[in-house]
């Protein structure tokens, strides 16, 4: 795992300074070496931070150019099956003089130009400057596990792993982004290729984009996208497909157990984590490392317990960590490293598990995916009976006015009540935060969801479980759980590999898998449970869900209450201040309202620490 960055200007030349001031921004990513390119004219500069995985030797050093100086690549992630392509490559002529995956992007991009990521299984964003067709190619992993930023401005187009690496030039205005902002009181976190800040962007997943600095040409297209399941799996059998499952699992995290480093595992005791603990185990055919985080004192929330009994039944090396609320002096680092907002309050554990799974490893294994692969969450069955009712006409009886006074802030199910009641947008079944019409009370401006996710919330509530999984897929798990993996995890400068989203698991998943076997009825996660028969132990409780999760409302009834009364009391520019006061003192008082009380917390906090400016 790494960091990147670059700027390719247009028209001037590149400032030395500040692409060496991106690559320290990012030390974070990589710790273990720092590298710094420029093409002759100055107008294009590279920057590298490295976390060594594979091929721990200096020979595996970036930027990293092709011997003829044509082709210079910036790289963060790993290719799981770098081997084999470069067997390929060797086939047709090539010779290597690293063993790293690096090199071997760069012969596949000079073999077969883009194309080359059909090739590609991993996780992965990269920038290569191909000084022959005077163009910068830029490209992201299917799922979105690497992240892109990007601002094209005034004739230069810079780009970092993280948005506070283009944010060290002083000149850059922080203002903003309305829409952005309506997103993330919607949603908790700013999906697609939105940015909180105006004139920024992210590169979506399987999208690739180049520009040409001297056309000042900025193209961006898609290389690759859920596939659509054909219509004959009617017959299909449950226990063959269990076995294929079990086959793509098995490869994958083989795969991504290949390392010359020390490897851990996240077990929150959860069925998906589980599922990867064990194929480690038997893809490895030895003890590995497992990591938890504990709450004491909590039970509802303290799933150790249910993770030492897979531990033991696996005969793995198991760590527990305790988790302590402090007073939340560690809120701001945190914020300060995620760059946008994010109202995912399992950001904290998953940083604590990441900084102890370092002190013993540099990449760790996790879970996540499975719960949009496979339709996990618990929402999950409501969304579909919602699609049903919708078919009756019952969004027609003009009951959403009513609906939005009667049932107040914080009642678990309004928005999905409201979203099967609305005529104009069902989307709002999706909205796990504040509605329209709550979101528009607080800023005092009309607020409604971003266009992206209002496409795809409609083709959710009206379609099955396939329509609601690939929804999330495309938002959620993008734009929040991998987020928040990736900036806790490389805070700690740790790799976390999720081998569920080896994307030919998500084809299986999308393109031969039928619903039927993800959700039906009150059953979710079918064909894992299925699994889970074959490789856990008989007494393991696969209903639960519950993942890293923190008890947020005794925290804020106790160490973390300074920090709402503050809010309270100074309150916020963003918001109206008499309605916020009102609505933070309804939050704090119920157990569901924490949700919302740390998303409010949270964007007011992440608008201090970033000096963002408020949208007119």
């Amino acid at each position: 795992m790494c960091g990147i960055a670059g700027i390719v200007e247009a028209e001037k030349p590149v400032s030395f300074q500040l692409v060496q001031s991106m690559c320290g921004a990012l030390a974070h990513r990589g710790p273990d070496d720092a590298g710094t390119w420029f093409s002759p004219d100055r107008r294009v500069g590279l920057g590298h931070r490295r976390l060594a995985i594979i091929d721990l030797s200096p020979l595996g050093h970036q930027p990293m150019s092709s011997d003829d100086g044509q082709i210079t690549i910036v790289f963060n992630g790993e290719i799981y099956n770098f081997q084999e392509v470069r067997a390929e490559l060797q086939a047709r002529g090539n010779s290597f003089r690293s063993a790293s995956d690096t090199e071997v992007v760069i012969a596949a991009y000079r073999t077969w130009g883009p194309a080359c990521l059909d090739r590609l299984v991993g996780m992965f964003a990269l920038a290569i400057w191909d000084d022959s067709k005077r163009r910068l190619f830029v490209t992201r992993d299917r799922a979105g596990e690497k992240p892109l930023f990007y601002l094209h401005k005034n004739g230069r187009f810079a780009f970092a792993s993280e948005l506070k690496a283009i944010l060290v030039d002083p000149n850059i205005p922080r203002s903003i982004n309305r829409e952005a902002l309506d997103d993330y009181l919607a949603y908790g976190y700013v999906s697609g290729s939105l940015c909180i800040f105006d004139g920024f962007a992210k590169l979506p997943p399987g999208h690739w984009l180049t520009y040409e600095p001297d056309l000042d040409r900025l193209q961006i297209s898609r290389y690759w996208d859920l596939p659509i399941r054909a219509a004959d799996t009617a017959r299909s059998d449950l226990q063959e497909l269990t076995s294929d499952l079990e086959f793509l699992m098995t490869q994958s995290v083989r795969c991504q157990l290949i390392a010359d480093v020390p490897i851990g595992i996240m077990l929150s005791g959860g069925l998906d984590s589980s599922l990867v603990a064990a194929a480690a185990v038997r893809s490895s055919g030895r003890a590995v490392r497992t990591f938890n985080v504990a709450f004491p004192g909590y039970p509802s929330f303290d799933e150790s317990r249910h993770a030492r009994r897979v531990a033991d039944y696996l005969g793995s090396n198991h760590t527990e960590l305790v988790a302590e609320p402090g007073s939340g002096e560690f809120l701001p680092s945190l914020i300060r490293q995620y760059d946008e907002p994010i109202a995912d309050n399992s950001v904290l554990p998953t940083y604590l598990v990441s900084r102890a799974i370092r002190k013993e490893c540099a990449v760790a294994l996790g879970g996540d995916g499975g719960d949009e692969l496979f339709g996990g969450y618990i929402h999950h069955p409501w969304l579909l009976k919602i699609a049903q009712l919708r078919k009756f006409g019952l969004h027609r009886l003009g009951l959403e006015a009513l609906a939005a006074k009667s049932i107040p802030l914080g009642i678990q199910g309004r928005n999905a009540i409201m979203g099967l009641l609305s005529r104009n947008e069902p989307h709002t079944a999706l909205t796990r935060l504040l509605d329209p019409i709550a979101r528009s009370r607080l800023t005092g401006r009309p607020m409604s969801a971003a266009p992206e996710l209002r496409r795809a919330g409609l083709e959710t509530v009206c379609g099955g479980i396939d329509a609601i999984c690939a929804a999330e897929f495309r938002s959620y798990l993008p734009d929040d759980i991998l987020v928040k993996v990736d900036r806790a995890s490389m805070l700690t400068s740790l790799e976390v590999r999720a081998p569920l989203l080896d994307h030919r698991i998500v084809e299986f998943a999308f393109g031969r898998l039928p619903g039927r076997f993800k959700v039906q009825d009150a059953r979710r996660k079918i064909i894992l449970r299925a699994l889970a028969q074959r490789w856990l132990p008989p007494d393991f409780d696969s209903h639960r869900k519950q993942g890293f999760s923190i008890p947020l409302h005794e925290w804020f009834q106790g160490p973390w209450r300074p920090l709402v009364d503050d809010l309270i009391a100074t309150g916020s520019p963003l918001f109206e201040r008499r309605f916020l006061a009102r609505l933070l003192s309804r939050l704090r008082s119920t157990e569901r309202g924490s949700r919302r009380l740390f998303q409010l917390m949270m964007i007011e906090m992440w608008r201090r620490e970033y000096r963002a400016s408020v949208p007119e």
